[in-house]
C-alpha cells in the first residue's frame, strides 16, 4: 500500500511537468482568402458606384456634387448666405426619407420622424454623418449613399437589404 502511494507521488509530480503547447500545422497564415476578399469588395463596391453614376448620369436636372467621404448629393433647396454649419458635438434636428436607386420609397419622413442627433458623438448612417455637415438650418440635400457608406453588408435588418446602395433626402431644421 505504502508503495502504491509512492507511485501516485512520483507520477502526479512528474506528469504534470513541462506541457509543451501544441503548435499550429502551418505557421504562417494565409493570406490568400483575405486578398480574395478584399478583391471581392473592390469589385461590388464598383459595380455599385457604376450604378450610381449611371443614376446621375440619367437625372439631368440636378447637378451633384461628389464628397470626398465617397458620396454624392445634390442641393434641393439651398441658402446661398454665409451660415454656420454644424460641427462636432451639435446637436442637430432634422427630417429625411429613405429611398432605394429606382427611387421606391423604403422610409417616409412619416416612418422615421423628426430625428435628434448629436454630431460625431452618435452612431448614425455614416454617409449622413458626414453630409449633415454640409448643410446650413433650412436646407435640403438628397444625399445618393453607396452601400459602404450606409447600411453595409448587414443591411437594416428591415427593409433594406444587404450592400443596397440608398438615396435620402434630408432637411436640416435646426443646430443646438
Amino acid at each position: 500500500m505504502k508503495n502504491s502511494y509512492f507511485f501516485f507521488l512520483i507520477m502526479f509530480c512528474f506528469s504534470c511537468s513541462k506541457i509543451e503547447p501544441r503548435k499550429p500545422i502551418n505557421s504562417k497564415p494565409s493570406t490568400t482568402l483575405y486578398n480574395e476578399t478584399i478583391k471581392e469588395a473592390i469589385s461590388l463596391n464598383k459595380i455599385e458606384d457604376d450604378k450610381i453614376l449611371q443614376l446621375i448620369k440619367n437625372d439631368s436636372t440636378k447637378v451633384y456634387l461628389q464628397s470626398s467621404q465617397g458620396f454624392w448629393y445634390t442641393y434641393i433647396h439651398k441658402i446661398e448666405e454665409n451660415l454656420p454649419t454644424p460641427k462636432n458635438g451639435d446637436e442637430v434636428i432634422f427630417e429625411y426619407e429613405i429611398r432605394n436607386l429606382s427611387d421606391s420609397l423604403i422610409y417616409s419622413k412619416k416612418d422615421l420622424g423628426i430625428k435628434s442627433y448629436v454630431v460625431d458623438k452618435e452612431d448614425f448612417i455614416s454617409g449622413l454623418q458626414k453630409g449633415i455637415k454640409l448643410m446650413k438650418i433650412g436646407e435640403t440635400i438628397t444625399f445618393v449613399l453607396p452601400s459602404y457608406s450606409a447600411f453595409g453588408i448587414t443591411g437594416d435588418g428591415n427593409k433594406i437589404g444587404i450592400n443596397q446602395s440608398i438615396i435620402s433626402t434630408v432637411t436640416l431644421t435646426n443646430i443646438k
